[in-house]
């Protein structure tokens, strides 16, 4: 006689039917089995959120082979991923199962292990569960929002904005993010400021550089050398000076290793170092999650990877000190372990870090068993865990005040340097492969002591202008939302996948720049459903569905009173003509389209008649830019 359990993945089945034996047979679900069908009435709010759910094909194959695999069984082990994701998962299978009536005499058990090893899958049999229904009802009251807010806002946008493709809950929350940005660089006016900096060499004749601070007896801030005619004139002051130093001052700072990787923080350092997307860095991470061949054995190499936890177990720390006191020695390794806590909002931290499953298989060991980017992500995973528990760098920093001993109001320069005075975890990662910084860390100056005179070479004025604030990266946005509170772990890869499906985004130069498309949707969700993109109101849901999970909110109450006020915002817009939406747009995008021009005529002056203004107008295909003496003007 077997049991039964069931997971996933095939991938992450076979490796678990290694570890179990033939006392049991491992079935995979291939994902969710049933979802909501994408038609009117799935979620019926007057029926206080009933559901209707359907299985595709595959999910009915699925379930017909596990109730298959039943016969005989005494219980059934639901082994779906430990979030909220994967017990809803467990909770469909479940359903479906009893309506084939194939659980009778069954025990259904649940299991949830963070890792795919042979002890931690013993473990997990040994510690069943029953389904945890507040889980559960977390997700019910999230599919029913997103449900309801993608079909119910979506027809509004195709009935006012033809051509708009769908508006979601989070998905537009993001991408106002990415227009409010453009819209924040189409605004930047450049400001001009320069900086005069000399050369100087000590008496040993050792040159270093050094950039003024002070004029006339005041700290110059970044605007008060806004013109050539300024700057040359503080050069001139400093050409006619003669300088000495001032002060010398030494201080050493410690840098701290960085937390071992969430979900975030892995597509973050995925994206600047190897350049992978966040669907690309989820794919492999989970490939190395769910087991590797190595040497006939299957193997999973990291943790569970959606998570926003930075915790590690008790024993993966003390593993991972060991091997830091017998890999770098003493010197590395910290007195005591180091312990993280979440700084982004609304962390759930309900699962460990991403972290190796055994710190003993290096990357250079497992390295012929991967494929170039599982190679390049677990290498990632293995050193910042392991960096995470190796002691602080140090760098001595040393700040040069240079003066004219003989003019007190007179210019005054500074140099600063710093040098590396213990490599701590650097030795084995750094957070960012940025070439100025490593040059920060070894701009070294050379010995000097107060009062030494100095020899003073060329001086320079050089001219800059202050940058608008930068697009998007996938990094980036991920970061925000994270430190919004908006999204999860599990969504922040489909999230960037979607604007991009729909078209209301694109990657250029891997950053984000919004197509026109995109931008009309959020000036229209902004104009009349303001409230519903806003982030906070938005990581505020995102709280009520934590509370749901941690069974202090009931979720149909959740759902009411959401839905009271988003129904009744979708009413407002039923008898909103098109042309009071075309108004409403043509007046938020305008700076867009039509930036001022230089020689101040009209930016919307129709070029092809000379006297009507071009304005937002409806045609068969979408909206589009139309003069205002259509249809003698075409």
């Amino acid at each position: 006689m077997t049991d039964v359990v069931v997971v996933e993945s095939p991938a992450k089945a076979k490796t678990i039917n290694k570890y179990l034996g033939d006392r049991y047979k491992v079935l995979a679900s291939f994902g969710h089995v049933r979802d909501l069908p994408p038609k009117d009435g799935s979620v019926r709010p007057d029926e206080d959120f009933a559901m209707d759910w359907a299985a595709d094909d595959r999910g009915q194959k699925q379930v017909a082979a596990i109730a298959q695999a039943l016969k005989g069984a005494k219980t059934l082990y639901l082994a779906t991923d430990p979030d909220r994701e994967g017990e809803a998962i467990s909770w469909h299978v479940r359903a479906m199962l009893e309506e084939k009536r194939v659980l009778r005499g069954v025990d259904v058990r649940r299991i949830t292990f963070n890792e795919i090893t042979r002890n931690a899958i013993r473990h997990a049999m040994q510690a069943p569960r029953d389904l945890d229904q507040p889980l559960i009802e977390a997700y019910l009251a999230r599919r029913a929002l997103d449900y309801l807010v993608g079909f119910t806002l979506s027809p509004v946008l195709w009935r006012k904005l033809p051509g708009s493709r769908s508006a979601g809950r989070v998905q537009s929350v993001a991408l106002r993010l990415i227009c409010e940005r453009e819209a924040e660089i189409e605004a930047f006016r450049p400001r001009e400021y320069w900086t005069v900096e000399a050369l100087f060499t000590t008496p040993a004749g050792a040159p270093f550089t050094a950039r003024l601070t002070h004029l006339d007896g005041r700290r110059l801030d970044q605007f008060d050398l806004p013109n050539r005619e300024l700057a040359e004139r503080a050069k001139a002051a400093v050409e006619a000076g003669t300088f000495a130093v001032a002060s010398v001052e030494r201080r050493r700072v410690k840098r701290h290793p960085p937390a071992p990787f969430t979900t975030s923080t892995l597509q973050q350092e995925a994206s600047r170092k190897l350049r992978f997307g966040a669907q690309q860095t989820m794919r492999v991470a989970q490939s190395l999650y769910e087991g590797v061949d190595i040497n006939g054995d299957t193997v999973g190499l990291i943790t569970y990877m959606r998570t926003d936890g930075v915790q590690m177990a008790r024993e993966a720390i003390n593993a991972i000190r060991e091997h830091v006191d017998q890999t770098y020695g003493r010197d590395y390794l910290p007195a005591t372990a180091r312990e993280y806590t979440s700084k982004a909002k609304n962390a759930q931290e309900a699962h460990e870090a991403i972290r190796p499953t055994d710190v003993s298989r290096t990357p250079d060991s497992v390295a012929p068993y991967l494929n170039p980017d599982q190679r390049r992500v677990y290498e990632l995973v293995w050193k910042r865990a392991v960096a995470s528990q190796m002691q602080s760098a140090e760098l001595d920093q040393v700040t040069v005040e240079v003066a004219d001993p003989a003019a007190p109001n007179g210019p005054r320069l500074r140099a600063t340097g710093s040098i590396l005075a213990f490599d701590g975890f650097l030795k084995l990662y750094r957070e960012d492969k940025d070439d100025a910084e490593e040059d920060e860390e070894n701009k070294m100056l050379p010995p000097m002591a107060e009062r030494d005179p100095l020899r003073r070479g060329a001086v320079t004025a050089e001219q800059h202008f202050t940058q608008p604030p930068p697009r998007y990266s996938e990094a980036s946005l991920v970061k925000k939302m994270e430190e919004l509170g908006i999204g999860r772990p599990s969504t922040y890869a489909s999230i960037l996948s979607v604007l991009q499906d729909r078209n209301y985004v694109r990657l250029e130069n891997r950053r984000f720049i919004p197509e026109d498309r995109g931008r009309l949707v959020t000036a229209f969700l902004t104009s009349f459903f303001e409230r519903y993109v806003d982030t906070g109101f938005t990581a505020t849901l995102e709280e009520q569905l934590d509370d749901i999970s941690g069974g202090r909110a009931n979720w149909r109450e959740v759902m009411r009173a959401f839905w009271q006020e988003f129904s009744r915002a979708v009413e407002q817009t039923r008898d909103l003509k098109i042309s009071d939406v075309l108004d409403a747009l043509d007046q938020d995008l305008g700076p867009h389209f039509f930036p001022a021009r230089a020689d101040g005529t009209d930016p919307r002056l129709c070029p092809a008649c000379g006297v009507g203004r071009l304005g937002l107008k409806l045609g068969r295909h979408g909206s589009f830019f139309g003069c205002s003496n259509y249809p003698n003007c075409q």
